[in-house]
Parts: C-alpha cells; sequence; structure tokens
C-alpha cells in the first residue's frame, strides 16, 4: 500500500496512537480526516497539525455515522484509506457481582466491533472505486490472548480480530487491502489505569504501522505483540498465565 498521497479517515485520531499515527500520515503527505467526540482536542490537532480535516463525531451512535458517511461521499469521494481507531476499555472484575458485566461489555463491544462492521460496510462502495485502498482495524495484544483486568475490552478486540480476517479474505479480489494493528501496551492515557507507563510510546506504534503499511505486512504485531504471539504458537497455556501473571491478587480483591 503507498504510504503517501492517500486520503484517509482515522477514527478516534486526537490522542494517544491515533494523534501519532496523524502526524506520520500528514508529514507524508496524506490528507487525513480525524473524527473524535471531544471539540476541544479536535480544535487543537486543527491547530497543530497541517493538511488535516476534522469532523466531531461518535463512531458509536449510528445517527452520527450517517452524517460522516455523507460528507465522506459528498466532500471526499476520493477516500482511500479507512483507519478504526477508536476505543473503550472498562476495568472490572468478573468475580464482582456488584459491577455490571453485561452492561460494561455491551459498550465495549458497540465501539471496539459493531461500529466498525458498521462504518466499514457503509465505506467500502466508495473504497472499492479506488485504484488502491485499505481498510485498518487497530486491535491489540489481547486479540490473541486475553487479560483478567479487562474481559471486555480482550474479549471485544478478539472478535475484531476475527472479523478482521474475515473481511480480509472477503475482499482479496479487490482493490481494498485490509490490515490489522495489534499494538501491546502503549503508554497512552487510554491504558494509564492499567499501568501504561510501563508501555512502550505511541509513535513507536505508529513508525511500526507505517512501514508495514509500505510492505503490505497486514498482521502489524508491534513489540511484545509479537512475544506474545510466539509464545501462544507454542502454548496457549504460558501465554495466557504471561498475560495474568497477577490475576491471583486482581480476584482477590473482590473476596
Amino acid at each position: 500500500m503507498k504510504t503517501s498521497q492517500n486520503t484517509v479517515l482515522l477514527i478516534g485520531g486526537t490522542a494517544g496512537i491515533g494523534l501519532e499515527i496523524a502526524k506520520q500520515l500528514t508529514a507524508l503527505n496524506n490528507h487525513v480526516i480525524i473524527t473524535g467526540r471531544n471539540k476541544e482536542r479536535l480544535d487543537a490537532v486543527n491547530a497543530s497539525l497541517q493538511n488535516v480535516t476534522t469532523i466531531l463525531s461518535d463512531v458509536s451512535k449510528a445517527e452520527d455515522v450517517e452524517q460522516l458517511v455523507a460528507v465522506i461521499k459528498a466532500e471526499f469521494p476520493q477516500l482511500n484509506m479507512v483507519i478504526n481507531n477508536a476505543g473503550r476499555a472498562l476495568l472490572y472484575n468478573l468475580a464482582d457481582e456488584n459491577q455490571d458485566a453485561f452492561a460494561n461489555a455491551e459498550d465495549e463491544m458497540l465501539t471496539n466491533y459493531l461500529s466498525i462492521i458498521r462504518l466499514n460496510q457503509k465505506l467500502l462502495p466508495i473504497l472499492k472505486q479506488q485504484d488502491e485502498s485499505a481498510i485498518v482495524n487497530v486491535s491489540s495484544v489481547v486479540a490473541y490472548v486475553p487479560g483478567i483486568t479487562l474481559p471486555g475490552y480482550a474479549a471485544s478486540k478478539a472478535a475484531l480480530h476475527s472479523y478482521t480476517t474475515s473481511l480480509r479474505l472477503s475482499l482479496e479480489e479487490t482493490n481494498v487491502k485490509v490490515f490489522e494493528l495489534m499494538p501491546p501496551l502503549v503508554d497512552t492515557e487510554f491504558s494509564k489505569e492499567i499501568g501504561g507507563h510501563n508501555g512502550i510510546k505511541p509513535a513507536v506504534v505508529a513508525d511500526e504501522f507505517i512501514v508495514a503499511l509500505g510492505k503490505d505486512e497486514f498482521e502489524i504485531r508491534v513489540g511484545d505483540t509479537a512475544k506474545i504471539y510466539e509464545l501462544f504458537r507454542q502454548s496457549p497455556i504460558d501465554a495466557l498465565n504471561a498475560m495474568n501473571a497477577n490475576r491471583k491478587a486482581w480476584v482477590e480483591s473482590v473476596n
């Protein structure tokens, strides 16, 4: 996939990994349409980056998606890349009956999985019209091996991984390439509550993404994701234990 002169829709590009990807893409002479739910953050991005368009939009809301797609069709018919980076992660213990596991999972599944299917489906007709186009779904290391502290998030990313694989196979005879970006723990505000300060910098994720995009590496396993993936292939139980080394303390927190 070419890495310059694209028109890119970046869902969730005002902070963390999304913002670093936006910086890299604009520096490479791509026009990036950035959506987000926070107007102040969108205004800050618009003021700091060249060659961007910002749109206030919540991908989890059907009416917002309809409006977004209408804008794309009318103003950016040349759109040839969609990066689905919006994410929702809730920290909770499945053993705690005082927490609403269903409501949490419903919330995470809508943002991290179902909303992506809806948006991709609506934008595919535009992407198929281009000479070369791409869909990039941002999942996680927990798509392979779940972490006990983020059960709904892990499940939603596993679902996204499965969907992305099926989508890639479904579109392999078209001009639409399907990528999956799979970061490990990253030092962002998003991951603050789960020890994000121990993670890699979001710029590292963006760097590896750009390189892999240019090489058509469709599953982009960044940093420790590659290590967990190899461990998972060798021994699923060892990978599970490695991802959940502190699980006893977590389970005991509600007992």
